[in-house]
């Protein structure tokens, strides 16, 4: 009995896919309205990489509804989103990947990369004092979602609404 409890209470990998393959999508689909639902994004996934997929195991998967991923499955999601398959159950992996994919996040918007590339030559002294007044201007506006290195985390889970699949 108690192996089961700590399995269900405890961070395993498994339970770590959902928020994982949710980062992925947004990261992929930045604008919401955009984003394909579960089946349209399954035959994506189907026709660049060409395993199979579903679209109501997709949503299973990013809700947390189903947790035993197959080895064929995380390769095909690793494939299409251009990550290692090691990404879902390596944390090393996964925090390396995701700062990666904050700095493109950032990098979509023209003033962060405006102010980027204003900075570029400046001193080191000068770069940590810009770094100091763009924290403080964060924990002023109550912007604390960073990585620990002021790099803004990619977005929550996506929100697919009403698109999840009928059984």
């Amino acid at each position: 009995m108690g192996g089961a409890q700590s399995r269900r209470s405890g961070p395993p990998t498994e339970r770590k896919i959902d928020r994982r393959l949710t980062t992925l999508i947004a990261a992929v689909y930045p604008d919401e309205r955009r984003r394909p639902g579960y089946a349209k994004l399954a035959q994506e996934i189907r026709e660049t990489t060409g395993r199979a997929i579903s679209g109501t195991y997709l949503w299973e998967l990013a809700t947390g509804k189903k947790s035993n991923v197959t080895l064929d499955h995380l390769e095909a999601l690793a494939e299409f989103f251009g990550v290692p398959t090691e990404y879902f159950v390596n944390n090393e992996v996964a925090d390396k990947v995701d700062g990666q994919l904050a700095l493109v996040s950032a990098l979509r918007d023209a003033q962060v990369r405006h102010l980027a590339l204003r900075a570029h030559g400046l001193s080191p002294a000068s770069l940590d004092a810009l770094l100091a007044m763009v924290e403080e201007v964060r924990r002023l506006q109550d912007l604390t979602g960073t990585d620990g290195k002021g790099i803004p985390r990619p977005s929550a889970a996506p929100d697919f609404g009403a698109q999840h699949p009928q059984h």
